[in-house]
């Protein structure tokens, strides 16, 4: 999304655009999951479906968020993203796959469905970062093992996500032919990541995504019409 806006793209129509890429990347990471044995549809979807109340708020915001405000909650997005980061790692996917799946019930699944309408706003308004909320909700709050986290994770995503885009492309000019160009990427980086995902983890990703962020974020806040 930086990257667009520095590329001219107004705030709202890189925030749309990006989804084309968004939905590509997860949509491969699910049929990825799948073919190694990992699919539980039905747990998915009913995380899923808690999710879209939040998603559609948070995309119809999204389209009207303009100019300076755009980039200013960016940056701050961006902050929040550096600050979760550096405090704590996230969820690793251990190598050992478990025998059975965890099929969240009562408490649990009452508090997972509340924090994952909160969890759908933010993906469906900014995005950025989610995988830092999803995945410690799906591990800690509804107990499910680190193997399966990424799997619910990129199922959950590519469901909202599909609403999310049809919001913004009914509302705002989105860029079809660069989303999709973006989307090859991401479509690679999603069979990737499921790919490596029982592997260790990707430290010098990290440092560089740190480096990235810290740039945008200056670029954001003080250059914001140097593009």
């Amino acid at each position: 999304v930086p990257t667009m806006l520095f590329l001219g793209l107004p705030g709202p129509i890189a925030n749309g655009t990006n989804r084309i890429a968004i939905l590509v990347q997860n949509l491969v990471a699910v049929t990825t999951f799948f073919r190694k044995g990992f699919a539980d549809f039905k747990l998915s979807l009913m995380l899923t479906l808690c999710t879209l109340p939040g998603a559609v708020a948070g995309a119809v915001i999204g389209t009207q968020l303009q100019g300076v405000w755009f980039n200013r909650t960016l940056a701050g997005v961006m902050v929040l993203l550096l600050l979760l980061m550096w405090i704590k790692k996230n969820p690793r996917v251990q190598e050992k796959k478990p025998s059975d799946p965890v099929r969240p019930t009562g408490r649990r699944m009452a508090w997972g469905c509340l924090l994952l309408v909160g969890i759908g706003f933010y993906g469906g308004f900014i995005q950025i970062g989610v995988s830092l909320l999803l995945m410690p909700l799906l591990h800690r709050v509804l107990g499910i093992d680190l193997v399966r986290v990424n799997m619910h994770k990129v199922f959950i995503i590519s469901g909202y996500t599909i609403i999310a885009l049809a919001i913004y492309a009914w509302k705002l000019d989105i860029r079809w032919i660069l989303g999709s160009v973006l989307a090859t990427g991401n479509g690679i980086g999603g069979w990737l990541g499921a790919t490596l995902s029982v592997r260790k983890g990707d430290r010098f990703i990290q440092i560089l995504l740190n480096v990235v962020l810290v740039a945008f974020v200056i670029k954001l806040l003080f250059f914001p019409g140097s593009t």
